[in-house]
């Protein structure tokens, strides 16, 4: 008799909580969840992500790091990944997470509606939007210290500029190590030359931040004349009333290719799956791309009528497996830390 109770008790326990746990519907039922690294505007990843959500009921955990910081973030948990998917950051840095073996691939069944140009073979990488490198001026501040706008390279080392300009630092912002390998491009891949002029910048540089937007912010609220940073970054906060001019450098520009990664070993490869795809294919994220004055790659994409168009500007020829391969990135910036950022 005992041991009958003990086990109509167990009995009784076990429904009641698969009753509890999966009665009435999707009661109970946990909704599926997503780890992600971001590497773009804080704001538009948090209203993208949250669409995302309502439109799939997947819950995105997401850190925002800088590109620099999120490669070495991954390379940090190669053995135990964190996060599944890494969201936006130059094309570069993506390049560079494949060649260290960080990223894995996946061929998205949108993926044909991306230029090859702008994906990665092999699919490691997909390309979202572009972003010319521009220089954005405070028009207040500038007037009442005298000094004209740059629309050069070669402006930006004006003696009357000393402590006015300031710019991201290239081992944590891929912005600015994007900004290096569209000298050594202009320079005709001469790297003495590229770092001849990085370290007559450097004199008229007041601070190199860690983040690629956080000058713009800067030169909107007055805290610094001129920044050098990408154009959707800077049209973003002169549409918000800063009193700012943008200006592309007339020697020619580099340009981002933000982009979007599979992280190797990540514990959610379907909901990552999807959140690729959605980026990709959702008119909801096409709108708040657009919204945000991106140039958007995927054919039949629209566009900001505020947003620069590439061909409003010279744009260099640039060849991004270089640029991303991390042989090269390793060498140019341990050459940056030795000849200017360990001297500061």
């Amino acid at each position: 008799m005992k041991r009958f109770v003990v086990m109509f008790i167990a009995i009784f326990f076990t429904v009641s909580t698969i009753v509890s746990a999966g009665g009435g519907g999707q009661r109970g039922v946990a909704q599926p969840t997503l780890s992600a690294y971001v590497s773009m505007d804080e704001r538009v990843a948090n209203d993208l992500l949250e669409a995302f959500t309502r439109e799939t009921g997947i819950q995105v955990n997401w850190v925002r790091l800088s590109g620099g910081a999120a490669l070495a973030r991954m390379e940090a948990e190669r053995a135990n990944p964190q996060a599944s998917i890494w969201l936006g950051g130059v094309g570069l840095d993506h390049i560079t997470g494949r060649a260290r073996g960080l990223t894995t691939p996946y061929r998205s069944r949108y993926a044909d509606q991306i230029p090859a140009q702008f994906r990665c073979p092999n699919n490691y990488w997909m390309g979202l939007y572009l972003g010319p490198l521009t220089f954005v001026t405070n028009l207040d501040r500038a007037a009442a210290l005298g000094i004209t706008p740059p629309t050069s390279w070669a402006d930006l080392l004006q003696p009357q500029l000393r402590g006015h300009i300031r710019m991201p630092n290239p081992t944590t912002s891929g912005t600015a190590y994007k900004v290096i390998t569209t000298l050594r491009t202009l320079k005709g891949g001469n790297e003495d030359a590229a770092f001849a002029f990085l370290r007559q910048l450097d004199y008229n540089i007041d601070q190199y931040t860690s983040s690629g937007a956080a000058p713009g912010v800067s030169v909107a609220i007055g805290e610094i004349p001129i920044a050098i940073g990408f154009a959707h970054d800077q049209i973003r906060l002169r549409q918000q009333g800063a009193n700012t001019v943008i200006t592309a450098p007339s020697e020619g520009t580099g340009f981002e290719l933000a982009s979007m990664s599979l992280i190797q070993g990540g514990r959610e490869p379907i909901e990552a799956r999807r959140l690729f795809d959605w980026m990709l294919s959702s008119p909801t994220a096409e709108r708040i791309f657009v919204e945000n004055y991106f140039v958007l790659i995927r054919e039949g994409s629209q566009s900001h009528p505020a947003a620069f168009d590439l061909d409003e500007i010279v744009t260099i020829q640039q060849d991004m497996e270089w640029d991303g391969d991390a042989v090269n990135r390793d060498r140019l910036l341990n050459r940056w830390l030795a000849e200017i950022g360990n001297r500061r």
